[in-house]
């Protein structure tokens, strides 16, 4: 074969190269992607005769799948539709997260450890003296009113002391007694700014003030004036949390079906080691986690009692911020005693001074 014959072959398959090279380009649509600028790809041309070979082009084309390929993802997208759907219809209602229903069990249903020891020494310590729980708590909302109007006066009290001090509650449940706004047609009836004035300075009173007008139209519509009386129908009510529904079934209607906690009870049963989270060695992070722990051991017969009895405590020794340990007396057997530092602010002026 001839020397022309040979370079005029060699020259076709260059332009080749070159059509072909510019073809997965276009495809690509951006040459950013391959890292080769157009400019590099040379032309066919004497000079390319000699160079070295076109550079090598990576593609990333995809292979057609087959049809049986295709009929089998199908397949398995509707078994996972499937599969999705029945996650959905099973998932649980929004009040069963209220009341925990679905966070599985907790480490251990054993009681732990010289929790009697424990209880007793704090019964003790709450015989000497009174805290304010004892004298204006929600419990003692209405006491001296006939049945129907004193359970309205403990959801009306229980609705007003959420991020409240008892003493601060209990006065705004008095000036609407006094002003015949205890009751859901008075409330009904009365402007919102009057309740609001009243019962300044609890917290959120502006919230608070629309809540008690709506709960006050439902218990009218709904429960000829009196309170709902179920768990399920009180979590329903504007405001009202779990650990309010609970004394309100425990006072009102005199239906245990849950421990009362509130943050005194939650902060002092993981300061003594009484519950933990599901599945780990932790302190619980909610009240309701608590609640959810201390149901699975503590008697049914200590489930009202144990939250004025921890309240109280809390507010007089076991304290939020400097718990006064040194006073109590069941500190050696307390995992958490001598160990909370002290708050910069119990620091004596003079002393900061200098």
């Amino acid at each position: 074969m001839s020397a022309a014959i040979l370079k005029g072959a060699f020259f076709t398959a260059q332009i080749v190269s070159y059509n072909s090279a510019k073809m997965r380009l276009t495809r690509l649509s951006s040459t950013k992607a391959q890292n080769i600028p157009i400019s590099n790809l040379q032309k066919p041309g004497k000079e390319s005769c000699d160079a070295s070979p076109p550079v090598k082009i990576r593609t990333y084309a995809r292979k057609k799948k087959s049809e049986k390929a295709v009929v089998n993802i199908s397949a398995e997208e509707v078994n996972a539709e499937e599969v999705r759907k029945q996650k959905l219809d099973s998932l649980p209602d929004i009040e069963d997260f209220a009341y925990g229903k679905t966070s599985g069990p907790f480490n251990s249903t054993q009681a732990p450890e010289n929790w009697v020891k424990v209880l007793e020494g704090i019964r003790k310590m709450r015989s000497s003296e009174d805290a304010p729980v004892d004298l204006v708590g929600c419990e003692k909302a209405g006491i001296s009113l006939p049945p129907k109007e004193r359970r309205f006066a403990v959801l009306a009290s229980s609705l007003l002391s959420s991020q409240t001090k008892d003493h601060v509650n209990h006065g705004a449940v008095q000036r609407l007694l006094q002003n015949g706004l205890l009751t859901p047609d008075a409330i009904d009836k009365a402007e919102e700014a009057v309740i609001k004035d009243l019962i300044y300075p609890v917290g959120f009173y502006t919230r608070k003030a629309s809540n008690l007008k709506k709960i006050a139209k439902i218990c009218l519509q709904e429960y000829d004036g009196d309170i709902p009386s179920t768990l399920e129908e009180l979590l329903l009510l504007p405001g009202i949390g779990p650990k309010m529904a609970h004394l309100i079934m425990n006072v009102g209607w005199e239906n245990v079906q849950g421990i009362c906690v509130d943050t005194h009870v939650h902060r002092i049963c993981n300061r003594l080691g009484w519950v933990s989270r599901p599945g780990r060695m932790k302190n619980t992070s909610t009240p309701e986690q608590t609640r959810e722990a201390l149901q699975l051991w503590l008697p049914k017969e200590e489930w009202v009692a144990i939250n004025p009895l921890l309240v109280g405590f809390g507010q007089t020794i076991c304290t939020p911020l400097r718990p006064r340990c040194r006073i109590c007396s069941v500190n050696d057997i307390c995992p958490s005693a001598f160990k909370e530092a002290s708050s910069p602010s119990s620091t004596p002026k003079k002393s900061r001074k200098k």
